[in-house]
């Protein structure tokens, strides 16, 4: 009964340290550092706040297996990005393109910086106007 309650444990925590890529994929190691590239920046669609390369989720094993054999077949980061929008969405990205309505992600916080900015003018402005007047009155 020990023993095979040893074998279970071994067996278990086996396929738990190999269920993550962990060497090196690629003889080449500018295709290595690409492929480590791709997978830290495309999203877990089942995680969703984690990358493909840190999940061991079937998706993401199998995500990655498919910009291994993109990266194989000789296509470029722009071709494996398109690829993985064209079936996923651009979800898929950490980072969105800046393209259509993604440009309104993009340039959403700058807006929001500026009116945050005029506020406080107009703020800061109102209560010089009020201590100028109150001052110029008591006079």
């Amino acid at each position: 009964m020990k023993k095979l309650l040893i074998m279970l444990i071994i067996l278990f925590c086996s396929s738990i340290v190999i269920a993550i890529d962990k060497g090196p994929v690629f003889g080449d190691p500018k295709l290595q550092a690409r492929y480590e590239n791709i997978i830290s920046e495309v999203r877990c669609l089942v995680c969703q706040n984690q990358s493909i390369k840190s999940s061991n989720v079937f998706l993401a094993v199998d995500l990655r297996n498919e910009i291994k054999n993109l990266l194989s077949d000789g296509k470029s980061d722009n071709e494996i990005a398109e690829f993985l929008v064209d079936r996923y969405g651009e979800f898929v990205l950490y980072r969105p393109r800046f393209v259509g309505v993604n440009i309104i992600l993009w340039l959403a916080p700058l807006f929001f910086l500026l009116i945050g900015a005029m506020i406080i003018f107009n703020i800061v402005k109102s209560k010089t106007q009020l201590t100028t007047d109150s001052l110029t009155g008591s006079d």
